[in-house]
């Protein structure tokens, strides 16, 4: 049956047909409803946790999204088989996929979501600028035309003044987009984006935006019934983001008036309305600094930040969903709707920020929170995760492990619980970009509300600045250091003992701390010397001409005490390897440690080879074999976890040889070209 028909369409099971996060979001709602849940799943994922909280769970295909979560076929396959009468898309794969939405109706099964018209009218996003603009919503300038020739394109972009916005016509998610910000770069982007939105999307039309230079993006949350009703749940502020992929989202938008949140509503409401939508939808605005709105695009699915409007209404907003989608009308009006207090969601990914934000894979060796530890209100935190301890992150998916959200009575209290919040998350063994949050969280500027898209970039130097020890970090990491070497003993011997034991004298153990990125630099390097009489008695450590009497109580899991000079604080540490690791509300603090007699093994000759940083494939060989190079030059393209890396000349020289084709997968070290530099 149609999404259109008003008429009720029980369903008593529900496929989810996602993965991760909010495949384990969307199953606890439609569990606390009482329906039956399934889930589907990859060969990769055949052991993960959306699937083991499923009731049933059928397998899809192998590991790659194209053979499994995408395949429409099989998707509609398990749904028969297991009897279920509606399947939920989630976010990402086939949640604005038109020919799903089809096929389902084919096979009378309820799609969650908006009809496949809809999902047309918005996915095409050059025919959207136009029935926006008969909808009265205003539109940035640019070029949305059919016509795709590059000279035109290029031509168009001059017109137009840079820096300019290339964006996939079919796209989203930050997959297919660039800045350019002059002519000289226009067709590289051009190129870049086409890949990648072919690879993402199987489509590479674009369109041109004038690109606005300190705009917010701030979206409207709308959501519409069959019966004819439609309601705006007020709006959320996106503009923190990286690669065109938000990484804190906040609710409401901090500045706005009641005159301004009234007017993009309505104008959401008039721009779901337009192209007959039911379900949850995001229309998507840059505001710029004069109170001026545009319409950017609409997402016609439930997004990923939904939760911090379910923060600010207490509404669930998937149970909304669920009832639109079995034929009800909206649970309430607009007058109805309410905002309490303030909210913001932090994306954890696996990936490392001082890398460029390089996706990462692993297993995950503890992934916990400790909210009672760290004081927090199990209601003002809620942590929606796809992935457990144990559980293995893959190069196959996007490399969001979970969303930290949080609620306060105002901004000021909500963004203090997050920082607080973030320091409880307690992730090992995959990289995380968990202390780069903490530093967005705790920025002058964002605490400050000097917001824009570009505030990454444009705060890049305090949020990538080498930091700054202080004498207590110095004296933490070594305290810390310390007493896992005197735990590591395992004899009563003196002799066996490797903690500075001296008989009749005190222990002394002379270590260096600095920055791990930083290892070779003698400048960083702090002596401190560790004295104590017995086991039982504290360090009397010395930095520089400074004494500090420490002491360390272990508290539970990785929380300790650290006692300096009667100055007791709670932190989360460990020991990864020889780098010390300590976290707290005021953010994280990595330290290389080593005793100073060690030998050190850290200087290393430059390699004539670029390895894989990452598990990939292959996509384009820049340069020949042969070609001579400069220095940062581009050599090739790897995409992994939707995302395209470009692997560039270490130094001027030539590459010898390459190891891999495009089209071929790599693993994380491989050697991928022999590269000779000038000597």
């Amino acid at each position: 049956m149609s999404q259109n028909d008003s008429r009720t369409t029980p369903f008593d099971t529900l496929l989810v047909a996602n993965r991760g996060e909010i495949a384990c979001r969307v199953m606890r709602t439609a569990r606390a409803m009482g329906l039956r849940t399934v889930a589907v799943y990859s060969d990769a994922d055949a052991n993960a946790r959306h699937v083991r909280e499923a009731d049933e769970a059928v397998r899809l295909g192998p590991a790659a999204a194209r053979e499994s979560y995408l395949k429409v076929e099989a998707v509609v396959e398990a749904a028969k088989r297991t009897g279920a009468g509606a399947i939920h898309p989630g976010y990402g794969f086939l949640s604005e996929n038109g020919a799903f939405v089809e096929a389902l109706d084919a096979a009378g099964i309820t799609f969650v979501g908006p009809p496949a018209s809809a999902i047309a009218a918005m996915g095409d996003k050059s025919a959207a600028k136009a029935r926006m603009a008969n909808a009265g919503v205003p539109l940035v300038p640019g070029y949305h035309g059919d016509d795709q020739d590059d000279a035109l394109l290029k031509s168009e972009a001059d017109k137009i003044g840079y820096p300019v916005l290339l964006k996939a016509s079919a796209g989203g998610g930050g997959k297919g987009m660039r800045v350019v910000e002059a002519p000289e770069q226009f067709q590289a982007a051009l190129d870049g984006c086409r890949r990648e939105s072919q690879a993402a999307f199987g489509d590479t039309r674009m369109l041109i935006e004038k690109y606005l230079t300190q705009p917010r993006h701030v979206e409207v949350q709308v959501f519409c019934d069959s019966h004819g009703n439609g309601v705006y749940l007020f709006e959320r502020d996106c503009s923190v983001q990286r690669r065109h992929q938000k990484v804190l989202e906040e609710a409401p938008a901090p500045g706005m008036t009641a005159e301004l949140r009234r007017e993009m509503g309505e104008a959401a409401v008039r721009a779901a309305k337009e192209i007959g939508y039911v379900g949850a939808g995001t229309v998507e605005f840059l505001l710029d600094k004069d109170g001026s709105f545009y319409f950017m695009e609409m997402n016609t699915r439930l997004q990923v930040e939904h939760p911090v409007t379910e923060m600010i209404t207490g509404q669930d907003l998937v149970e909304w969903q669920l009832r639109v989608a079995m034929g009800e009308a909206l649970p309430l009006q607009q007058d109805e709707l309410t905002i309490t207090g303030h909210s913001f969601e932090a994306r954890l990914y696996a990936e490392d920020p001082e890398q460029d934000f390089l996706p990462a894979t692993g297993k995950l060796e503890r992934f916990a929170m400790d909210l009672k530890g760290a004081g927090l209100d199990p209601r003002q935190v809620r942590l929606d995760s796809g992935v457990e301890t144990g559980d293995v992150v893959s190069m196959h998916y996007d490399p969001m492990l979970a969303k930290l959200i949080v609620h306060g009575d105002d901004r000021e209290q909500a963004l203090s619980t997050l920082n607080r919040a973030l320091a409880a998350l307690d992730v090992q063994g995959v990289v995380t970009n968990r202390a780069f949050l903490q530093r967005l969280a705790t920025h002058p500027a964002f605490r400050n509300v000097e917001l824009d898209t570009r505030f990454i970039e444009k705060n890049e130097a305090t949020l990538f600045a080498p930091k700054q020890y202080s004498i207590e970090e110095y004296a933490g990491a070594a305290l810390i250091g310390l007493n896992q070497l005197a735990r590591e003993c395992e004899s009563d011997s003196p002799w066996d003992r490797h903690d500075g034991f001296r008989l009749n004298a005190p222990h002394t153990i002379r270590i260096s701390l600095c920055d791990p990125a930083h290892v070779q630099d003698e400048e960083s390097v702090v002596v401190v010397e560790g004295t104590r009489a017995s086991g039982a008695d504290p360090w009397d450590l010395t930095i520089g001409n400074e004494t500090l009497t420490a002491r360390l109580q272990h508290l539970e899991g990785d929380a300790v005490a650290v006692t300096l000079n009667g100055h007791r604080r709670r932190l989360q540490a460990r020991r990864d390897g020889n780098v010390v690791v300590m976290v707290d509300p005021r953010g994280e603090t990595r330290l290389f440690w080593r005793r100073i007699d060690a030998i050190d093994h850290g200087h290393h000759e430059a390699e004539s080879t670029l390895t894989a940083p990452m598990h990939g494939t292959v996509v384009a060989l820049l340069v020949e074999a042969g070609q001579k190079v400069e220095k940062g030059m581009p050599l090739m393209v790897m995409e992994a976890m939707k995302m395209e890396h470009t692997m560039t000349a270490p130094a001027d020289g030539h590459v010898e040889s390459f190891h891999f084709n495009a089209g071929d997968t790599v693993g994380q070290g491989d050697v991928l070209l022999e590269f000779a530099p000038v000597e």
